[in-house]
């Protein structure tokens, strides 16, 4: 046995989970639930990327839907202690933009809960026709 092959190996501390779901509300919900059960696993808080990706899962099947193309779902936690989420989904067009709405409108709220509880955020551009938002928060205080 060498000296290489008796190093004690330090694993790694990043963890993925990623999946594929139906541009539906039962799609959107299922993000949700999944997103709360891995970061249980991962002994992660989770209320406040529940919330996160609750909304950017319902924007990708309300705003960003193509019948027939599903949405994406990423979980990262990197070893800088920080939890990114993901949604990908297949309308590139339409970049989604945090404004604030009527007093009385019924939607347009999402993205500034998610600007509220995320540390960064922001929409990276896909190959065509896709774009990913993206929300991290830091898990050390």
């Amino acid at each position: 046995m060498n000296q290489k092959t008796a190093a004690p190996q330090h694993p790694t501390r990043e963890r993925t989970f990623t999946v594929r779901l139906s541009p539906t509300h039962r799609g959107a919900r299922l993000a949700r639930l999944l997103a709360v059960a891995h970061l249980g696993l991962w002994g992660l808080p989770s209320e406040s990327a529940a919330h996160i990706v609750a909304e950017l899962a319902a924007n990708a099947t309300v705003h960003g839907r193509v019948p027939g193309r599903d949405f994406q779902l990423s979980l990262t936690v990197d070893t800088a202690d920080r939890l990114r989420i993901e949604v990908t989904d297949t309308r590139g067009d339409r970049l989604p933009v945090a404004a604030i709405p009527e007093p009385y409108a019924e939607s347009g709220r999402g993205l500034l809960i998610v600007e509220a509880l995320a540390d960064r955020w922001g929409v990276v551009p896909g190959l065509v026709p896709r774009k990913t938002v993206w929300a991290e928060l830091d898990l050390v205080p």
